[in-house]
């Protein structure tokens, strides 16, 4: 696509996936897309779990108690999370990198959605990021924001109608009513 206009607004949440891997070179290309984010300070505190094990994705969509079946059928899965030591707004550097990330997988014809776990729980009320963390051997610094699933759709969305954009939630030079 040679707008990012046209991307962003055509850029939905999918959920269901077809049964077809990505292809190795557009994972790497979504990965440093990633990589290529800002972040405060220039610090790159950013780590990245790829998940593609069909049983370590089962499991990952126990993550939190609602939200998170899409893990389960998704071909592959990035786990985002920062090192809390290095930086403080790593949720806001997490947050970035994974905008990045979607909106390229997006750019290659391949859907994603964001699984939120930062501040969620599991079944039984286990910290999802806990949860995550251990299953995936993570240190306890790191900090996991999310984890975003990747996969050709097998559900079609309708684009964003610009129409519908809330201008009404913009404020020019001071707060209005």
């Amino acid at each position: 696509m040679d707008n990012l206009h046209q991307l962003i607004v055509d850029r939905r949440s999918i959920r269901r996936y077809i049964d077809k891997p990505i292809d190795g070179d557009c994972v790497k290309t979504i990965l440093e897309a990633g990589l290529m984010a800002p972040t405060s300070k220039n610090s790159r505190a950013w780590e990245f779990v790829v998940v593609e094990d069909k049983e370590t994705l089962a499991r990952l969509a126990h993550c939190k108690e609602m939200g998170a079946g899409p893990i389960a059928n998704a071909p592959i899965a990035v786990v985002v999370s920062v090192d809390m030591t290095v930086t403080d707004p790593w949720i806001e550097d997490a947050s970035i990198a994974s905008a990045f990330m979607q909106l390229q997988a997006a750019e290659l014809g391949i859907g994603s959605c964001w699984i939120q776990v930062r501040g969620r729980f599991t079944a039984d009320g286990t910290p999802s990021e806990d949860y995550v963390r251990e299953l995936l051997g993570m240190p306890e610094a790191l900090g996991v924001v999310c984890v975003l699933t990747f996969g050709y759709p097998d559900e079609q969305r309708k684009p964003h109608d610009p129409e519908k954009t809330l201008w009404e939630r913009v404020h020019l030079g001071q707060w209005s009513e």
